[in-house]
C-alpha cells in the first residue's frame, strides 16, 4: 500500500504527518498548510511491487517508482480474509486522470463515490477503465439502497459495492438481496451483455460473482449504530463502515466528528463489529486525532484516508 504525502521542493525526505490526520488535511487544515513549506504530491512505494500490508505512515521509500505488476490482483475479498489491512481513497471528482494516479500511487482500493459525487453510471465507467489498467480494485458507492441502482453499479462490474445509511439488519438483508440472482435475490440478469461479465466473454462469470464481490453496508446514524451487531451478522454483508460525519449529525454534533460523544459512539459501534461471529470486517475513516495507525490498531481492516477533492483543493490553497 502506498499513500501520498506531501514533500518539500528541497529535500528528498516524506513527511506523513497528513496522513495521520488525512480528513483534517482533506477539508480543513488550509491554515495549516499556508503556514509550510509543500509544494508537491509525491507517491510513496511500499519496497515490494505488488500490495502489501504495510500502513502508510509506515513507508519510508520516497524514491523508488515499482511499476504495477502485470499478475492479476488478489481480490479484496481474499486479502481480507489472509488478514491484510487495506487503505483506499475516495473519488468524488470522477476524473479518470485523478483515479489513474491512485491506482499507480498504490492504493488498495478506490471508492467512486456517486452519493456525494456529481457522477452516475455513466461518469463512473471511464474511472473504472483507468482503475482497471492500474489493477487497482473499484468500489462503487451508491446514492441510495435500492436495486435499481445496485443492478447498474453491478453490471459495470466493480470489485465492491458500498450501501449508504443502513440503519437495522433488515435494511443489510436487502441490501444483499439487491447484488444476488434469485432465487436468492433481486439481481436483474444481463450478463450474457455486461462489462461485469466481459460483455459474455467470462462464462464463469455468474458461478463466482456473487463470493467474489465485496459488500460494505455504511452504518451512519444512532440508530445504525445501536444495530450494528446485528447488521454484521447478516448473511452476506463483509463488511461494516462507520461513517463518523453522518454520525456526528444525527446525534447533533454536525461539523464536530471528532466530538467526545461521538468518538465513544463510533466505539459502540467498532466493539459491535468486533464482537460479532459473522466475519464481517470493520471500515472506517481516519479523522483528526484519529489517524491510519490507530484505526488498524482497534481492529479495522479497510481505512479511507482522503478524498481526491480535498486533497487537491488543500493543496493549490496553499500555493
Amino acid at each position: 500500500m502506498a499513500a501520498l504525502s506531501l514533500t518539500t521542493l528541497t529535500t528528498t525526505t516524506s513527511s506523513l504527518s497528513t496522513l495521520k490526520n488525512p480528513f483534517a488535511f482533506a477539508f480543513n487544515n488550509t491554515k495549516f498548510l499556508k503556514t509550510q513549506t509543500f509544494k508537491t504530491l509525491t507517491p510513496l512505494k511500499s519496497s515490494s511491487s505488488t500490495h502489501s500490508d504495510r500502513s502508510p505512515i509506515e513507508s519510508t521509500n520516497t524514491n523508488t517508482i515499482t511499476p504495477t505488476s502485470t499478475a492479476n490482483p488478489k481480490s479484496l475479498k481474499s486479502r481480507l480474509r489472509n488478514g491484510e489491512t487495506l487503505y483506499g481513497l475516495f473519488l468524488l471528482s470522477f476524473s479518470p486522470t485523478f483515479a489513474e494516479i491512485a491506482g499507480l500511487s498504490g492504493y488498495d482500493f478506490v471508492v467512486i463515490d456517486m452519493e456525494h459525487g456529481h457522477g452516475g453510471i455513466s461518469d463512473a465507467l471511464p474511472c473504472l477503465h483507468a482503475l482497471a489498467a492500474t489493477q487497482t480494485p473499484a468500489i462503487l458507492r451508491l446514492p441510495e439502497s435500492s436495486a435499481t441502482w445496485a443492478k447498474k453499479a453491478l453490471d459495470l462490474g466493480p470489485q465492491g459495492l458500498m450501501f449508504p445509511m443502513i440503519d437495522d439488519p433488515d435494511s443489510a438483508q436487502k441490501a444483499v438481496s439487491f447484488t444476488r440472482y434469485p432465487p436468492n435475490g433481486v439481481r436483474g440478469a444481463a450478463h450474457p451483455v455486461a462489462r461485469a461479465s466481459k460483455y459474455g466473454l467470462d462464462e464463469e462469470y455468474i458461478n463466482k460473482c456473487e463470493d467474489e464481490l465485496l459488500i460494505m453496508c455504511q452504518i451512519e446514524s444512532v440508530e445504525a449504530v445501536k444495530n450494528a451487531k446485528e447488521i454484521a451478522a447478516v448473511d452476506g454483508v463483509d463488511c461494516v463502515m462507520i461513517g463518523p460525519l453522518d454520525l456526528s449529525a444525527s446525534m447533533g454534533w454536525l461539523g464536530d466528528p471528532v466530538n467526545e460523544k461521538v468518538k465513544e459512539m463510533m466505539k459502540v459501534g467498532e466493539k459491535a463489529v468486533l464482537d460479532r461471529e459473522s466475519g464481517a470486517y470493520l471500515a472506517g475513516f481516519a479523522m483528526p486525532n484519529d489517524g491510519a495507525d490507530e484505526l488498524k490498531r482497534r481492529g479495522y481492516h479497510m481505512v479511507c484516508g482522503g478524498v481526491d477533492v480535498g486533497l487537491f483543493r488543500s493543496v493549490v490553497a496553499c500555493v
